[in-house]
C-alpha cells in the first residue's frame, strides 16, 4: 500500500528545513520525498505542517501506574497487563512511536504491538530489573509481605553473588529482553534504600556484563550514586539512567568511554510538584529524599552535557502519568541543549542507541514512524508538550492518531 503526505515541512535535527515537501510511504517506508508531484493511492493533505520522526523514548515502564504497593496487593494480576493498553495509547498521542521499557513489561506486549492488537508504541525490552536484596525494587516489605509482581514466563529481579546475577542474566534473556537493567543504586520510590548509595558490587556488575555481551546484549543502570556510576562505567555499562550525583570528572570519563546518560528530568520534577497519593503510606519519605534530589538533578545534568556526554531522552513514564513524554525536551533544553540536539536525543541518536540504522529521520529508506506538528519545533521545542500539537502520529505508514 501506498500513502502520500503532500505538502509538509521536513524537519531533522541539525538540517535545514525542507519546505512544501510531499513524502510518499510503501510498506511502512518511506519512499520517496519530494517537492515535485508524486502520485499515490492515498492521500495526506500535510496542510503546511511539520514533519518529523516519531520520538523515542529511552526509559519508560509501560505497564506500571506509580508504582504503589498497595495497588500490586489489592489489584487482580489482569489489571496489571489491561493498564498497559491506554498507557500505550497516550504514549502514542503524545508522539512517541517507540519506547525503551526499563522493567515491567514483558514480551506479551511485544507481541501484542507487532501483531497490531492494540495500537501501542514499538517496544525494546528489559523485562525485569536485577536488584539485589535489600536494594532498590526488593519490594519485600518489614511486614514480610513481597510486592513484587511474578508470573510464569515472567522472572523474579533479586539476586546477590556472582553465580546468582549469572543465572539472574540468562532468566532475564530467556524471558525475552533486548537489553539487561540493573539497580546499581538506592533509589526514590523504595524503602529502607537512599539514592546516594552504590548497589551490587564489582564482581557482580562485571559478571552481568560479561554475561550480556555473549549475546551483544547491552546493560543499563539505574544509578544515582556517584560511586555506583563508576562501578557501572568500569563494569562496561552502556547507559546510567537518571545519573543525579554525577560530576564532572565522572562525566569526562563517560564521553570517554561512549557511555550515555538517559537522565529523566522530568520524573522528579513533576513528582516534586505534583506528589503521591494521599492513601500513599510512604508518600512523606519518598518527598523527603524527591527535594534533595531535584536540587542537584538538573544542575549535574548540566555539567554532564558541557563534557560532552550523550545525553537521550527518557522520561520515567510509568513512576509519572503516561502521555507527558514529550516535555523533557523542554527539560533538555533547559540544561543548555539547543532545540536541534534536544529532538536529536528523542529521535536519531536514540535510534542509534537502540542499533537502528533506518529510524529517527524523515529519510528515503527509513521507517514510516512520523508526527506531523502544528508549528516549527526548532523555534520553540516546547510546542512539542502539548499532545494537542501534533495532529498525526504515523507508525509503519499507518495512521495511529
Amino acid at each position: 500500500m501506498q500513502t502520500l503526505i503532500e505538502n509538509v515541512n521536513v524537519v531533522n535535527p541539525f538540517e535545514e528545513i525542507s519546505t512544501h515537501q510531499n513524502v510518499l510511504i510503501e510498506d511502512g517506508v518511506i519512499k520517496e520525498i519530494a517537492s515535485g508531484k508524486v502520485k499515490a493511492d492515498n492521500v495526506i493533505d500535510g496542510e503546511d505542517n511539520y514533519l518529523l520522526s516519531g520520538f523515542i523514548d529511552c526509559h519508560t515502564h509501560i505497564f506500571a501506574k506509580g508504582f504503589h504497593k498497595e495497588e500490586n496487593m489489592a489489584n487482580p494480576l489482569g489489571l496489571h497487563f489491561y493498564n498497559a493498553v491506554p498507557h500505550a495509547l497516550q504514549t502514542i498521542n503524545a508522539g512517541v512511536t517507540t519506547i525503551r521499557d526499563c522493567g515491567s513489561a514483558d514480551l506479551s506486549f511485544k507481541l501484542a504491538q507487532q501483531r497490531k492488537l492494540f495500537t501501542a508504541p514499538k517496544i525494546h525490552l528489559s523485562i525485569t530489573p536485577l536488584v539485589m536484596t535489600g536494594g532498590h525494587f526488593d519490594l519485600l516489605l518489614p511486614s514480610g509481605w513481597d510486592m513484587e509482581i511474578i508470573y510464569p514466563g515472567f522472572p523474579k529481579g533479586r539476586c546477590d553473588g556472582v553465580e546468582e546475577v549469572l543465572k539472574k542474566t540468562r532468566e532475564v534473556r530467556r524471558a525475552g529482553a533486548d537489553f539487561i537493567k540493573v539497580m546499581a543504586s538506592g533509589g526514590v520510590l523504595t524503602t529502607n534504600t537512599s539514592p546516594e548509595f552504590a548497589q551490587f558490587n564489582k564482581k557482580e556488575l562485571k559478571t552481568i556484563v560479561n554475561e550480556a555481551k555473549a549475546t551483544n546484549m547491552k546493560v543499563s543502570a539505574h544509578c544515582h550514586s556517584l560511586r555506583g556510576m563508576n562501578n557501572c562505567i568500569d563494569a562496561g555499562f552502556s547507559s546510567i539512567e537518571h545519573g543525579t550525583f554525577i560530576d564532572r570528572k565522572t562525566s569526562q570519563k563517560m564521553a570517554e568511554k561512549n557511555v550515555s546518560l538517559v537522565a529523566t528530568l522530568l520524573v522528579h520534577q513533576f513528582l516534586a510538584k505534583n506528589g503521591f497519593p494521599a492513601w500513599d503510606s510512604y508518600a512523606a519519605e519518598k518527598t523527603a529524599k524527591l527535594k534533595e534530589i531535584v536540587k542537584v538533578h538538573k544542575e549535574n545534568v548540566s555539567v554532564a552535557y558541557e563534557e560532552g556526554v550523550n545525553i537521550l531522552m527518557g522520561t520515567d513514564s510509568g513512576v509519572i502519568p503516561h502521555g507527558h513524554n514529550l516535555e523533557e525536551l523542554t527539560h533538555l533544553t533547559d540544561i543548555g541543549m539547543s532545540a536541534d540536539e534536544a529532538i536529536a536525543a528523542g529521535t536519531v541518536n536514540a535510534a542509534e542507541f537502540l542499533g537502528f540504522d533506518n529510524l529517527g529521520l524523515v529519510k528515503e529508506n527509513y521507517a514510516a514512524d512520523l508526527i506531523l506538528v502544528n508549528s516549527n519545533p526548532l523555534d520553540d521545542v516546547g510546542v512539542l508538550s502539548n499532545n494537542d500539537n501534533i495532529l498525526k502520529v504515523i507508525q509503519d505508514g499507518f495512521v495511529v492518531k
